[in-house]
């Protein structure tokens, strides 16, 4: 059994959505990210960086629970575990692990800021919205040409660098996107849809549509962020 800490972002997704393609067994662990939970002793001793996701694996080497935290190194460790989802060796490996790592430096952070500046800051700061707007339409970009000379970001084969950046792509609407610009990209996206397993793993956990009150924005973007713990 394997435990995921985890919450409705685009990073929590990824993790559940490669559990539920995989077949394994897991337990859902809603962590109250809007409350501080991320910040509670006992999810640091897991996660460090007080982030979603982490795991822990009951069935980890040797037999002994294993904790991973960082949504990469977690979608590494359960495609190492299962034999699925990312080759073993040769180029194929290393060409599904640089569009991973293409999502963790590039996809991820960027598209975070925009979403950030343009739908959470306190202020609307015109300089900062352009910038990561300007960015997220060029990895679009880049993705786009690379969609269209593969199936898979990988090449012909689903793994977990599609898993990855599949969750933050999804948003598109609301970046500014317009998929007729990027068409390959949109053929993808409806490929990847159409599996069961991925919409099941968007749906855990539900997302938390109520409105963001003062303390959900203190524990999300306030000081505490920035105490060492």
């Amino acid at each position: 059994m394997i435990d995921l800490y985890t919450a409705a972002t685009p990073n929590g997704f990824k993790i559940s959505i490669a559990l539920e393609e995989l077949g394994l067994p897991y337990e859902a662990r809603v962590v109250d990210l809007r409350g501080g939970a991320q910040f509670a002793p006992d999810f640091l001793r897991i996660s460090p960086n007080n982030k979603i996701p982490a795991i822990v694996d009951h069935q980890g080497p040797n037999g002994r629970d294993l904790p991973v935290f960082e949504s990469g190194a977690i979608l590494i460790y359960l495609a190492e575990k299962t034999g699925r989802l990312l080759p073993k060796d040769g180029p194929k490996r290393y060409e599904a692990l640089q569009w991973l790592f293409f999502q963790v430096g590039g996809t991820g952070p960027m598209i975070g800021q925009l979403h950030h500046f343009a739908n959470y800051a306190p202020e609307k700061i015109p300089y900062a919205i352009d910038r990561y707007q300007k960015e997220t339409k060029r990895l679009y970009g880049v993705l786009d040409r690379r969609l269209s000379q593969s199936a898979f970001l990988g090449g012909d084969e689903y793994s977990i660098a599609d898993i990855a950046n599949l969750p933050w792509l999804l948003s598109y609407e609301r970046l500014g996107i317009d998929l007729a610009t990027i068409p390959h990209v949109s053929r993808w996206l409806g490929a990847l849809r159409a599996r069961p397993a991925v919409e099941r793993g968007l749906s855990i956990p539900p997302r938390n549509e109520a409105p963001m009150d003062d303390k959900a924005r203190e524990a999300l973007f306030g000081k505490m962020q920035y105490e060492r713990r």
